[in-house]
Formats: structure tokens, C-alpha cells, sequence
């Protein structure tokens, strides 16, 4: 009995956990740039985050293979992971770091149509139709507002959601090589093929030593490469393996309001009356598609 009151405490301390990340891993992305540029902020994160994973990995004994099946992974993971953040970061300079988290919302809709189409996942039933309709309606009025964002703004959202697209293409391709390798594994083997594209565009793009590091922006970098890029990565697996999926989605639907809030709160960001009813769209979009089920 003792051990089963552990472990839910354990859970649910790990859900509590992943979605103050998730909350907050959009603003820190924000802070990390704002003084080093942004290449800097995310190349050093990797680096950080890299680092620890390959510790981890030397503390958990955790084997790395590197048959030909695993590199398949490690390419469509590290793929996926170098695309998805030179989007979001150059895309966080422009937009609100809220609205960064609301269009990740989309990201299971996305995977779930592209899973469907590749993996034969899932056939897009109604209610799956209905919810894809609702969230992009939703993406549509948050888009609408492209005045109130500006010319730049209107393109860094538009580019963070070409990371929700590449996040789920890179998804669905690791989902379909199939190659059963464990996350600790999974996670250290794409750092490390994605790691040398980062620091090659950093050099192309900058290549210096930034002459002013804030202290703000240094520890938004500490902080997403130990917690948003190790910790965070490694509860959200855990959750995924002790609860039930449609448990584990309302990550995806607390999150985004979490990190509208953490923006306004923390980084004075203005919320409209658009951004609140796109977001209500889309998350209303995504319980439909992920719970209504029509027997």
C-alpha cells in the first residue's frame, strides 16, 4: 500500500513538475537570447544539455548503440531537434513567449494526422476532423492578429509553426523506424548528431564570444539545458510510461494557458481578446480530436 502511494505521489510530483517546465521553457527561451543572440543561447543550451545527458548515461549504465537501425533514430530524432529549435528561437525573438506554448497545443493534432497518413495510425474519424478543423481555426485568429504583432512578429509566428510541423514530421519518422531503443539512449544518440549543426551555424552566423551576457539570459540558458532539455525530458517519459495517454494529454492543454500567464506575469506580455478565444479553439480542437469517440 505504502508503495503504491509512492509511486502516485511520485507521478503526480512528475506531472506537476513537466508542465512548470513546459510552462516556462517558452519564456526562458526568450531570456536566453535577449544579450548573446539567439544562435549562442541555443548552441550553449545543447552543449549543457548534452553534457548531462552523457553523464546520465554514464550513471544509468546506459548502452548507446549505433546499429544501423539506432543511427536511423538518432538521424530522425537529431533531425527533428535541430530543425524544431532554430525555428522556435529565431521565431521567440519576434512573438510572445505565450503563444509560442498555445501553437505547440497543436502538436498531437498534427502528429496524430501525419500518423495517419504515414503509420496508418488511428483512421481521422469524425470527431478527429472536427478537432483539426477547431485548432486551426484557432491558429487562424491568433494569425488575424498579425497587426497588433507587426511585420516580424506575423513571420516568427509563422515560424514557430513550421516547428510544430517538423516536431511531428521528426515524431513520426522516429515512430516509424521503430528501432525500441531507451529514452535515455534515444535522447544522448540525436543530441549528439544534431550538436555539430548547431555549433556550425553558430560559427557561420556569429562565430564570437557574445560581449555582453546578462545574468538573466545565462540563467535561462543553465535552465533550459538541466531542466527544460534532461529533466524535463525524462519525467515527460515517465509520465507517458505510468499513466494512462489520456492523462498524460492534459499536458498539452494546461501548459499553453500556464505560459500565457508566465508571460504576462513575468514578461509583461500583452494578451488580446484574440489570443484568448484562438486558444480556446485550439485547445478545445485538441480534447475533441484526443477524447470524443464515436462507437
Amino acid at each position: 500500500m505504502s508503495q503504491l502511494i509512492s509511486k502516485q505521489s511520485t507521478i503526480l510530483g512528475s506531472f506537476i513538475a513537466v508542465v512548470l517546465i513546459w510552462s516556462t521553457t517558452p519564456l526562458a527561451i526568450k531570456w536566453s537570447g535577449e544579450g548573446p543572440g539567439f544562435m549562442f543561447g541555443i548552441t550553449a543550451r545543447m552543449v549543457i544539455g548534452l553534457s548531462l545527458l552523457l553523464l546520465l548515461s554514464v550513471v544509468l549504465r546506459a548502452k548507446l548503440p549505433w546499429h544501423r537501425q539506432a543511427v536511423h533514430s538518432y538521424v530522425a530524432a537529431g533531425t527533428g531537434i535541430y530543425g524544431t529549435m532554430m525555428c522556435v528561437y529565431w521565431g521567440a525573438q519576434y512573438i510572445p513567449s505565450g503563444l509560442i506554448s498555445v501553437m505547440f497545443g497543436l502538436t498531437p493534432i498534427i502528429t496524430g494526422v501525419m500518423a495517419a497518413r504515414v503509420l496508418g495510425e488511428d483512421s481521422l474519424t469524425l470527431p478527429k476532423i472536427a478537432g483539426t478543423v477547431l485548432g486551426l481555426i484557432g491558429l487562424i485568429i491568433i494569425f488575424g492578429r498579425g497587426s497588433s504583432l507587426g511585420e516580424l512578429g506575423m513571420h516568427g509566428a509563422i515560424v514557430v509553426f513550421i516547428a510544430v510541423i517538423v516536431q511531428s514530421i521528426s515524431a513520426v519518422w522516429v515512430k516509424r523506424v521503430h528501432a525500441n531503443l531507451p529514452t535515455v539512449s534515444l535522447t544522448t544518440g540525436s543530441m549528439i548528431i544534431a550538436m555539430p549543426f548547431f555549433v556550425f551555424t553558430w560559427w557561420l552566423l556569429d562565430g564570437q564570444w557574445p560581449a555582453l551576457l546578462p545574468v538573466r539570459a545565462v540563467a535561462a540558458i543553465v535552465y533550459l539545458g538541466a531542466f527544460a532539455t534532461v529533466v524535463g525530458f525524462t519525467m515527460y517519459f515517465y509520465i507517458i510510461k505510468h499513466m494512462q495517454a489520456s492523462s498524460a494529454g492534459l499536458l498539452n492543454l494546461i501548459s499553453p494557458v500556464f505560459a500565457l500567464f508566465v508571460g504576462h506575469w513575468l514578461n509583461h506580455e500583452a494578451i488580446d481578446s484574440a489570443v484568448w478565444i484562438g486558444t480556446a479553439l485550439i485547445l478545445f480542437g485538441m480534447s475533441v480530436y484526443q477524447w470524443v469517440k464515436i462507437k
